[in-house]
């Protein structure tokens, strides 16, 4: 079993910042992409960005976000974290992590509980 617990969200203003952090744990596992989603009051969960597990460690963004959020790894602590600058009211959303997870066959998807993050005057 693998936990993924995302922390950092919070109430900001336009314009401020805030940095997400998730941390997956467990047992014996590789993780290979990592990724962070959104889902906005009375809309579909979408993808914010995602990170390959390579050394490179390359990445792909919302059009939405791009040149304002920057996603970021630590492989050694099975941690991915979101930058996110310049934030804007369209921002808020409860954010969620994800890690791709394999024990060396299948891999396996699992999802973190969410961190809500709120712009707002």
């Amino acid at each position: 079993q693998v936990h993924v617990v995302e922390s950092g969200g919070g109430l900001v203003q336009p314009g401020g910042s805030l940095r997400l952090s998730c941390v997956a744990s467990g047992s014996a596992f590789s993780i290979n992409a990592m990724g962070w989603y959104r889902q906005a009051p009375g809309k579909q969960r979408e993808l914010v960005a995602v990170i390959s597990s390579s050394g490179s460690g390359s990445t792909n963004y919302a059009d939405s976000v791009k040149g304002r959020f920057t996603i970021s790894r630590d492989n050694a602590k099975n941690t991915v974290y979101l930058q996110m600058n310049s934030l804007k009211s369209e921002d808020t959303a409860v954010y969620y992590c994800n890690a791709d997870v394999t024990w060396g066959g299948p891999q396996f998807r699992y999802w973190g509980q969410g961190t809500v993050v709120t712009v707002s005057e």
